[in-house]
């Protein structure tokens, strides 16, 4: 606690001001913000950022943030189809969850003691954000360790500009698999937020919960009864404040609570009545100064998670992660700007299990051993040229505890041209990546490796973007990525069952193909993404080849709106492990197509009503083996604005 306090106050001492949370006005990530920290014009942005607004986050008030993120292009986000409670991966460009940074309001979020160091996307409710965004490809110069595959950005909602506003939401749904059918309610989706400003300041207040008892984890074997339903319940509480002072100072702070529980069966496939129950407790802070040509950010995040696991093997985990991102944004005239800051990680982690024949937990890796630090100074320079040349290029030096230093660095490069009534666009760019050894697998006493490296990662793009005003949309993006010092684990005496985690000189690639567009004419809105994925062969397990999400919206008065939305899926492998023969196997997981009809009714300016039938055909599918998932389901929502 020490370390992070003189680190917070040498960051607060060199931007000569204090810190605190922006609650859904922070700046630096907004959609031209966030591959540069520059404030951009989207022309002049040498990427395509996929955005979720908050128009469509309310159209699915019974999905969450993953279920969101399924249909951005790149992007397969396995096991948000299935059981609420379900574990999700993250499949970016056919990378993994370690590989992928989230962020809140600016500041990365993660759990230090999950083995992939990464931050669990079920405890954050879909309704608490303004606007979710995506910049894919290797983004470490800006955004640390992980960010190799993917940055996914959330943005809480902004205060009302009332005294005093509330905003409260409320959904009902079934939950059924593709086998059962019937209107029984048992999804719950609820929602209410309160806040205003007043002379300067800002409050703000949300209260979110989510119920989810229809489905069973694992699916019962053909010609069984089917197995006990796995209910998930999630809650969330944020309460943020602020104010702004008249010299261009914005200052603000938020607390957030989110715990859920999800029951779980057994890893071969039988009914149980397992649960994991995880809970963070967060405390978020920001600090914009703004001036005529540029401005100074601080964000900060400190992190406490805990999470229990009640099964045939028990055990319980506790973390804290300190976060803190500071810099200085300055435009020096019509063609240059900069970014010069630093970025903080502290994180350390505590683990407990019950060894066999034992009954009470032992402590297997505690926080004074299983912690580290990484402080990164970085740099980034834009260049905007007056004949279409824009250059986006940047290098940050990792200083980790642990290891010796490494440098990461970008080049992206794109150029803009009218052509008649098109605007289009030709970018390239080569970045890399670097990914930390978790603490698991760095201090493990029975796999630990205090010997491991970074994994470095490179990725390469080149792609075409042509559109008219907002009628007419599309791009197409190109992508390469390499994997280096993978870290694997090893075994190492397969005689005296000795395992561990070592970093590999095997190489690993993907390469893939993005294209996205979008067509509005008068009442009718078109929107499509197709995405080829292809893996190295030995990542390629749940990845489709081929995926694409189709939107069609018609705005058939000026209260009433309907649409259609589909999503196709193509044939994946998977593997299991057969008790019987004690070996993995491999199996092929069926194409799939889902097809959703929604509409939307809005009675005047406070009140509106939504009805989806997700999964319309009926379509039965596996995101997993032997997984289940969901059938057709029918929802009716309400939204309240005063």
């Amino acid at each position: 606690m020490k370390k992070i306090l003189c680190i917070t106050g040498m960051v607060l001492g060199l931007s000569t001001v204090g810190f605190s949370q922006s609650a859904g006005r922070q700046q630096s990530l907004d959609t031209v913000y966030l591959d540069s920290k520059t404030p951009l014009a989207s022309a002049n942005s040498g990427k395509i950022i996929s955005s979720i607004t908050a128009e469509q986050i309310a159209l699915e008030p019974n999905s969450s943030v993953a279920q969101l993120l399924n249909r951005i292009s790149g992007i397969e986000i396995n096991g948000s189809r299935s059981n609420g409670g379900q574990n999700l991966g993250y499949f970016v460009r056919g990378g993994r969850n370690r590989q992928v940074v989230v962020l809140i309001d600016g500041v990365q979020v993660n759990d230090p003691s999950q083995i992939a160091n990464d931050f669990d996307l079920r405890l954050l409710p879909a309704s608490g954000f303004e606007k979710i965004e995506v910049l894919k490809g290797a983004s470490s110069v800006l955004y640390g360790s992980g960010a190799a595959t993917a940055v996914i950005s959330l943005t809480s909602k902004k205060n009302s500009d009332k005294v005093f506003g509330l905003q409260a939401s409320t959904s009902l749904a079934t939950e059924n698999s593709s086998e059962r059918s019937g209107f029984g309610v048992q999804a719950f989706n609820n929602s209410a937020r309160m806040g205003g400003t007043y002379k300067g300041w800002s409050y703000q207040m949300q209260l979110d919960h989510q119920s989810r008892t229809g489905l069973s984890a694992v699916a019962a074997p053909e010609g069984e009864p089917a197995f006990s339903n796995d209910p998930f319940n999630s809650y969330s509480a944020t309460a943020s404040i602020g104010y702004d002072f008249k010299n261009g100072l914005r200052i603000s702070r938020s607390f957030s609570q989110a715990r859920f529980k999800a029951a779980f069966d057994n890893f071969d496939y039988t009914d149980a009545n397992n649960l994991s129950t995880t809970e963070l407790q967060q405390l978020r802070g920001n600090l914009t100064y703004r001036y005529q040509k540029g401005r100074v950010v601080v964000n900060d995040a400190y992190s406490w998670t805990d999470r229990d696991i009640a099964s045939s093997f028990p055990s319980r985990f506790d973390s804290r992660f300190f976060a803190v991102d500071a810099y200085w944004n300055h435009q020096w005239n019509k063609q240059f700007s900069t970014v010069v800051g630093v970025n903080g990680q502290f994180s350390d982690f505590n683990s407990f299990s019950i060894p066999f024949g034992a009954s009470e937990f032992n402590q297997d890796i505690d926080d004074q051993t299983a912690d580290f630090d990484i402080i990164d100074p970085y740099l980034n320079v834009v260049y905007q040229s007056d004949f279409g040349l824009n250059i986006n290029a940047g290098v940050r030096l990792n200083t980790h505890s642990n290891y010796d230093n490494a440098v990461v660095y970008h080049i992206n490069p794109s150029f803009t041209k009218k052509l008649g009534d098109l605007d289009a666009k030709v970018l390239a760019s080569y970045s890399t990546a670097y990914i930390t050894p978790s603490l698991f697998q760095l201090f493990d006493p029975s796999f630990g490796n205090l010997e491991l490296a970074p994994e470095n990662n490179r990725t390469i793009e080149a792609g075409l973007a042509v559109g008219k005003s907002d009628s007419f949309n599309l791009s197409v993006v190109y992508f390469n990525r390499l994997e280096e010092d993978f870290i694997d684990f090893v075994t190492v005496d397969p005689d005296l069952f000795i395992f561990q985690y070592q970093n590999i000189t095997e190489d690993f690639s993907a390469s893939g193909i993005e294209v996205e567009g979008q067509f509005q004419t008068g009442k009718v809105r078109f929107n499509a993404n197709y995405t080829y994925t292809k893996p190295d062969e030995r990542f390629n397990l749940r990845i489709p080849e081929h995926k694409l999400n189709t939107s069609l919206n018609v705005q058939w008065t000026q209260k009433f709106n309907s649409g259609l939305q589909y999503q196709y899926n193509a044939s994946r492998e998977d593997a299991f492990f057969n008790s019987l023969s004690f070996e993995n196997e491999a199996v092929t997981l069926d194409a799939f197509g889902i097809l959703d009809w929604y509409g939307q009714i809005r009675l005047n300016e406070a009140i509106g009503f939504i009805a989806r039938v997700n999964n319309l055909l009926n379509q039965e599918y596996e995101e997993l083996f032997r997984f289940q998932t969901l059938g057709r389901n029918y929802s009716l929502g309400m939204n309240i604005n005063l």
